[in-house]
C-alpha cells in the first residue's frame, strides 16, 4: 500500500465542506489531514467534528502548517483575493498546492502563481472540477473522435433567478472576488468549453456586463441566496449580475449569456456543442443528448452512464500525481487562457469595445 499523502486544508468554508471534505471521504486511503485551517476556529472545528476520522488538528494560522515539514501538500480553498497569497506562501515553503478556482482575482497574478510553481518546481492545479465531470469527458473525446465533424460553434448559458450570492459580502465587493457572475459560474463554463475543444488561442472577445439586480440592496427581494451567513447589507455590490458576449478563437467561435439574477424564472444551465456532423446538449453537471444523421435518418442518443463525483476525481488526481509525478489535466498551464479570457471580458465590457489578442 503506498503512502497517504500528508496534506493541509487552508478554508474550511463552503466549498471545504460541501465538495471537498465529501470527496476526501472516498478516497481516504490516499490522504492524511494533518492540519484543517481556518481563521475563524468554529469552520476549522466544524469539519474536524464532522470528518474526525480524516482531521487530526485544527488550527488559525495557515503558516504553521506550512511550518511544518510533513506536510507535502496543501488544499487552498479560501476566497478568491486570498488564493493568491497563501498559494504564493505554499509554493515558497515546498508544497503542492491544489487552488480553487478561479486562479486568483486576475491574470497578470495567475501568470505570478505560475511562474513561481515552475520556479520551485512544485505542482500548482486549479480547481475547474468540471474536467473531472464523466460527461464533460466524454465531450472532450467525442470532439477528438470526430463526433462532431467541424466544431464551429459553442453557446453556454449560466443564468438563474435571483440568487446572488453573500449580497454585500465578500462574493459582491470586487476588490475581494475580482468580479462577480462572470468570474464566478463563467469560469467553470468556458474552461469545461475549452477543454471539450482541446485547448484554444484566443483571437477577439467582446462583452457587457450589468450589476443592476441589487443596486438597492435593501430593496433586494430573492426566493435563495447562496453564502447568505455572509450577506452584509452595508458592503458593497460593485460587480457584475448579469453578462453577454462573443468569443472568438483558433477553433470554435463561442456566445454566452450569465446571470445571477435576472427577472425571469427559469434557471437556464446548459452547453450547446455544434458541428457539421453532430451536434449535443450538456446539461451542466448532468447528462448529455446527442443530434446526429445516420442513414439518412435524424438520430437523437441519450447516452446512459454512471457519474462519479467529480471532485472526488479531481482531489484523487492531485494526489496521484504528487505521489507519483504527472501533469493533471487541472495543472496551472491548462487552465490560464481561461483566466486570460476573464480578465479580457471585463476589459470590454469596461471599455465598451472588442478586445483584440
Amino acid at each position: 500500500m503506498e503512502k497517504k499523502v500528508c496534506v493541509a486544508v487552508i478554508g474550511c468554508g463552503r466549498i471545504a465542506q460541501a465538495g471537498h471534505f465529501p470527496a476526501f471521504c472516498g478516497i481516504p486511503e490516499m490522504l492524511r489531514i494533518k492540519y484543517a485551517c481556518d481563521l475563524i476556529p468554529e469552520k476549522a472545528e466544524a469539519v474536524k467534528a464532522a470528518y474526525p476520522a480524516l482531521v487530526e488538528n485544527t488550527v488559525t494560522d495557515y503558516r504553521v502548517a506550512l511550518a511544518d515539514k510533513e506536510v507535502e501538500a496543501v488544499f487552498v480553498l479560501t476566497s478568491n483575493l486570498e488564493h493568491y497569497r497563501v498559494s504564493m506562501d505554499a509554493l515558497k515553503a515546498g508544497k503542492h498546492v491544489f487552488c480553487e478556482k478561479p486562479i486568483t482575482i486576475n491574470y497578470p497574478l495567475s501568470v505570478e502563481m505560475a511562474e513561481t510553481a515552475e520556479k520551485y518546481r512544485r505542482l500548482l492545479c486549479i480547481g475547474v472540477c468540471n474536467r473531472y465531470q464523466r460527461s464533460v469527458e466524454l465531450l472532450e473525446r467525442m470532439n477528438a473522435e470526430g463526433k462532431f465533424g467541424n466544431l464551429y460553434h459553442v453557446y453556454c448559458s449560466f443564468r438563474k433567478y435571483r440568487c446572488i450570492p453573500g449580497l454585500g459580502g465578500a462574493f459582491t465587493t470586487k476588490a475581494e472576488s475580482g468580479g462577480g457572475v462572470l468570474i464566478d459560474w463563467g469560469v467553470h463554463f468556458f474552461d469545461l468549453i475549452f477543454y471539450v475543444l482541446g485547448g484554444v488561442k484566443l483571437k477577439t472577445v467582446t462583452c457587457d456586463a450589468y450589476g443592476e439586480m441589487a443596486k438597492d440592496m435593501r430593496d433586494y427581494v430573492y426566493l435563495d441566496m447562496h453564502a447568505e451567513d455572509t450577506k452584509d447589507l452595508n458592503g458593497k455590490f460593485d460587480v457584475d449580475d448579469f453578462v453577454s458576449g462573443y468569443i472568438r478563437t483558433d477553433k470554435a467561435s463561442v456566445s454566452f449569456n450569465g446571470a445571477w439574477a435576472q427577472n425571469l424564472d427559469h434557471d437556464e444551465m446548459y452547453v450547446d456543442f455544434l458541428g457539421d456532423k453532430g451536434g449535443a446538449r450538456l446539461d451542466y453537471c448532468g447528462m448529455i443528448t446527442y443530434y446526429t444523421v445516420e442513414n439518412g435518418v435524424l438520430e437523437t442518443r441519450k447516452p446512459a452512464y454512471k457519474i462519479p463525483d467529480m471532485y472526488c476525481e479531481e482531489d484523487r488526481a492531485f494526489l496521484n500525481a504528487v505521489r507519483s509525478g504527472g501533469v493533471p489535466k487541472n495543472e496551472i498551464h491548462a487552465v490560464l487562457e481561461s483566466a486570460k479570457l476573464l480578465d479580457a471580458l471585463y476589459e470590454s465590457a469596461g471599455k465598451k469595445r472588442e478586445i483584440t489578442f
